[in-house]
């Protein structure tokens, strides 16, 4: 697999058409960290680490709303191919404020708020909204 974190959106996006309440995702240090940011803005309703004798399994607890998600989109920015840098100036707003930007940066990964609040820069992942 040459892009995990696109693996990982599309997994959700799946689900998320198919209305399931749960979904399945191979663990990373780093989609760890997605889906804590996910449950921490409220996109999601839960996070639970699964043990499987390998690197484990992220189980994800999705959020509806009146029999819609709460997640309107999974947009994947930067790419293995085309990778996407924004500082903490030109950090990209997303939805004008209503969605969140996932940036990499080098004080660990955070949300496009937090990292203009600690001014820092870094690899723009993925925009949810």
């Amino acid at each position: 697999m040459t892009d995990p974190i696109a693996d990982m959106l599309t997994r959700i996006r799946n689900a998320l058409t198919v209305k399931k309440e749960t979904v399945e995702i191979p663990a990373s240090n780093m989609k760890k960290e997605i889906a804590r940011i996910l449950l921490e803005e409220g996109y999601v309703s839960g996070v639970e680490l699964k043990e499987d004798g390998y690197e484990g399994k992220i189980v994800i607890t999705l959020k509806y709303a009146e029999g819609k998600s709460v997640i309107g989109g999974l947009e994947r920015i930067s790419k293995p191919g085309l990778r996407t840098y924004s500082g903490a100036k030109t950090m990209p707003k997303v939805l004008g404020g209503y969605g969140i930007a996932i940036v990499s940066t080098n004080k660990g990964i955070m949300t496009d708020k937090q990292a203009k609040r600690q001014n820092v820069g870094g690899e723009v992942l993925c925009y949810i909204y």
